[in-house]
């Protein structure tokens, strides 16, 4: 089961970006080629996306990876114990 948590750290991220730019939804989906119903549903964390796709987000943003990918910049309480993984159920 994918960790709806990080899903949803994941998609705050996303947001947090995209309005800091200025952008609305219509106009990151024209910059990433997404559909704008498709970047809803991540910021809402209802998908699990690709890693090529978030390479995509990376670009856009001008930010590296690893910069898109520091969740603690939304969440500065995040921990990595927040994370579930399959052996732990």
């Amino acid at each position: 089961m994918v960790n709806e948590f990080l899903l949803k750290e994941f998609g705050n991220r996303i947001k947090q970006l995209r309005l800091q730019k200025e952008y609305s939804q219509e106009k990151l989906s024209f910059l990433t080629g997404f559909h704008r119903t498709y970047i809803g549903m991540i910021e809402r964390g209802e998908r699990n996306i690709s890693l090529s796709n978030i390479a995509v987000f990376a670009k856009v943003f001008e930010i590296s990876l690893s910069a898109l990918l520091d969740l603690s910049i939304v969440n500065p309480n995040l921990s990595y114990s927040d994370y579930e993984i399959k052996s732990e159920k």
